[in-house]
């Protein structure tokens, strides 16, 4: 009996730990992210950002695609992380995301 509710704790354990809610954002930047160096300089201080689980950047079309746990932080939160950068970020609306996926092919 005690090895049954050992196992089902852990397969519990293990439902909750895969059910985070991972979401994504497109932003531009103000200014525009324009060389690798701004790449890193967003990159390398967005990470510590509570929450952020990927980044990526593309130049051509000078976006920034986060994916992050939602039930640890925020738009508004990824955001104010652009802020300390000394950056303004925008969010992309979903329509404009495609339609720059669309003029990249």
């Amino acid at each position: 009996m005690k090895k049954i509710f050992i196992l089902s704790a852990m397969m519990l354990t293990a439902m909750v730990t895969l059910a985070k809610d991972i979401k994504t954002v497109v932003v531009t930047t103000n200014p525009e992210m324009h060389c690798e160096s701004c790449e890193k300089k967003i990159k390398g201080n967005l990470r510590f950002e509570k929450g952020i689980k990927n980044i990526i950047t593309d130049l051509k079309t000078k976006t920034v695609t986060i994916e992050y746990d939602a039930d640890k932080t925020n738009i508004q939160n990824i955001i104010k992380g652009f802020k300390k950068i000394k950056y303004e970020a925008k969010e992309v609306k979903k329509e404009a995301a495609k339609d720059q996926k669309s003029e990249k092919k």
